[in-house]
């Protein structure tokens, strides 16, 4: 909460990535509580589903769920709330400033598909190291998409040894 109350007082971006879909179930409150500060929050279909379940938000399509989150309140009004819903192989959802996009991902082959995990944290990771270059958010959707391909083809959470992102 301290760091999501100084990024608002200084008008920093605050992100949260919801991570696993309990967590909008055992930590609701405290989720929500936290809500008011984050500039942009992450999730899969799934975690997205589950937190607006639990704070019946009455939707069920990821596009109007992703509105619904960005419209909740928000300390830090001169900073819209961006929501980033992964898919999996469906194309990223984007919300913003009231409008929805939504980002397509390259097909990969399932069978050079070798471990999942870290898929998410990837995108995150992809998608931030942008962010801080100051490039918009297709450009950083375009960089969660790759870094999240490309640890799908890993096993365990490893990246090749040469990055190959243009």
């Amino acid at each position: 909460m301290l760091t999501g109350k100084h990024a608002a007082d200084k008008n920093k971006v605050f992100s949260m990535n919801l991570s696993a879909a309990f967590l909008s179930t055992v930590f609701k409150k405290p989720l929500m509580d936290a809500m008011p500060y984050i500039d942009i929050l992450f999730g899969n279909e799934d975690e997205a589903a589950v937190f607006a379940k639990e704070q019946n938000i009455n939707a069920t399509a990821m596009t109007e769920i992703a509105l619904k989150i960005a419209g909740l309140p928000k300390i830090n009004s001169k900073r819209p709330r961006a929501v980033v819903i992964t898919q999996g192989c469906n194309p990223v959802v984007l919300a913003y400033e009231g409008k929805i996009q939504e980002f397509p991902i390259e097909t990969l082959d399932k069978s050079k598909i070798v471990d999942t995990n870290g898929a998410g944290d990837a995108f995150v990771g992809g998608f931030l190291s942008q962010l801080v270059r100051g490039k918009n958010f297709e450009a950083c959707i375009k960089a969660g998409n790759w870094a999240s391909r490309v640890i799908i083809q890993q096993s365990g959470c490893t990246f090749p040894a040469v990055c190959d992102y243009k």
